[in-house]
């Protein structure tokens, strides 16, 4: 029997080496070589013979050099997952032989959103591979969730409770799905690697051979992924490389909202996101978020602004929440919940140098209502009004929102897609709303019910607000 080897891997980009490395020549990362031990010198072609049909189907004539004009450039049809939300984010659906990466915190609700989703393809023949539930225990949430899936008949629904990767590859070319789903990649071994579960190899060597399989058989794979203690997936790095999207489920276990975000995508955009509701019979769509987000006895509390923002091709009004007080000790704090924290210093800079506010001395909190991450540099205008509202303890009157991105120098300036924010507001009820100046270029040839107040600067917008 070969001696076993021991090599070292950076847990972040995959990086192989014979001994250990304080940094990584690959990535330039510290402290990301983790010793693994390897069973012989055929470890480092692991799990290929896992998927041995899978080479086999490979070999041959069917895969030879191809002129570009003859590759046909016509899009093969998407599966529908009957989720408006997750087609969204995937792009418009499925794509037959795509591999899917899916992570999220423990509790989050990974297996929930893709059991629910599965639990509505009654047409569709779909192997759902556990290695974390038992076949008991996924009976039991399915009964759960059959209310949210209009009690579809699932006689193509297989469950398999396995964490062999031989094994697996077995039943599949028994019962010939036309999606597989593994929960989770990080439970997944191969006989061929000599670590346990969950190791930098074996979710590598895993996700190399399930890989093979979707690219040879045109059937799509969802992998479930765990994250680590940084937010990001656990594993290599080479892992989010080898999948062709990564969707990230977002959300605080005590807010009642789930976000659906594309991290990569190379069938889609990845600016678009997907908005759930937790309920007690599973995941409910929320299919006009504003309604949602925006709560409706704000009226004459201060520090509140409405914020039109748009996260991919959806516009959705936002509300801002913003505290001021003096420092409580002598150094003052900002703290940013679902907005960018160096963003928020650079406006209230600007706020202090352009405007002339001093909050030098004062503690600033910033807040997005429904536990929201928002990206859009368009909220700069809600957050510095915000905070002048908590500071002078005025509130902003009702039927006001905003949309602009606030540059250094104090102006405003002007924000994409302007008509479609307008919309939004009008459709929401709101009466006034204040965009940059330079965006009614393109409407003034447009009538809205809501009346539109353009502007150059910060001050001018602070005008309308607080007269």
């Amino acid at each position: 029997m070969a001696k076993d080897k021991i090599a070292y891997v950076c847990e972040n980009c995959g990086q192989e080496s014979a001994k250990w490395i304080g940094k990584c020549p690959a990535c330039g990362q510290w402290n990301t070589f983790k010793e693994i031990r390897i069973a012989n010198d055929s470890g480092q072609q692991a799990a290929r013979s896992a998927a041995s049909h899978v080479r086999e189907s490979t070999i041959g004539s069917k895969n030879r050099p191809m002129r570009l004009r003859d590759i046909s450039g016509k899009d093969e049809p998407r599966i529908d997952m009957h989720d408006g939300e997750l087609n969204r984010v995937l792009g418009g659906g499925l794509v037959p032989g795509s591999i899917i990466l899916l992570g999220g915190e423990p509790g989050i609700g990974k297996s929930t959103l893709t059991l629910q989703t599965v639990l509505g393809m009654a047409e569709r023949k779909i192997l759902y591979v556990s290695g974390e539930e038992s076949a008991h225990q996924l009976k039991m949430r399915a009964e759960r969730l059959m209310q949210t899936t209009m009690d579809a008949q699932q006689d193509n629904l297989l469950i398999l409770t396995e964490t062999s990767l031989e094994n697996i590859f077995t039943y599949i070319k028994e019962v010939k799905p036309e999606i597989v789903i593994i929960d989770s990649i990080q439970t997944i071994s191969t006989e061929d690697v000599d670590s346990s579960p969950g190791s930098i190899t074996q979710v590598r060597e895993c996700a190399s051979a399930l890989l093979r399989f979707a690219k040879s058989s045109s059937v799509p794979v969802i992998l479930i992924g765990h994250i680590n203690k940084e937010g990001t997936l656990a594993g290599p790095k080479i892992l989010e490389h080898i999948v062709d999207t990564v969707i990230q489920f977002e959300g605080d276990q005590h807010y009642m909202y789930r976000i659906l975000r594309a991290m990569k995508n190379r069938f889609g955009s990845t600016s678009e996101l997907g908005i759930y509701e937790m309920q007690q019979n599973g995941l409910r769509q929320v299919s006009n978020p504003s309604e949602l987000l925006l709560t409706q006895d704000h009226e004459g509390l201060s520090g509140i602004a409405i914020s039109s923002a748009i996260e991919g091709v959806r516009p959705f009004l936002v509300e801002i929440q913003a505290l001021v007080s003096t420092a409580a000790y002598g150094t003052p704090q900002r703290t940013a919940t679902g907005f960018d924290q160096r963003r928020l210093n650079m406006l209230l800079a600007v706020l202090e140098k352009r405007v002339g506010f001093k909050l030098i001395q004062k503690d600033v909190f910033i807040n997005i209502a429904g536990g929201l991450r928002v990206t859009d540099l368009a909220m700069d205008l809600s957050v510095i009004a915000a905070v002048l509202s908590s500071n002078v303890d005025t509130p902003i009157e009702s039927g006001w929102c905003m949309a602009g991105e606030v540059g250094l120098s104090g102006e405003v300036r002007p924000v994409s897609r302007i008509e479609q924010r307008i919309g939004e507001a009008e459709k929401l009820g709101f009466t006034h709303m204040i965009i940059p100046k330079y965006n009614m270029q393109g409407l003034a040839h447009r009538h809205f019910n809501i009346e539109l107040h353009p502007v150059r600067k910060v001050e001018e917008a602070l005008r309308c607000l607080f007269g």
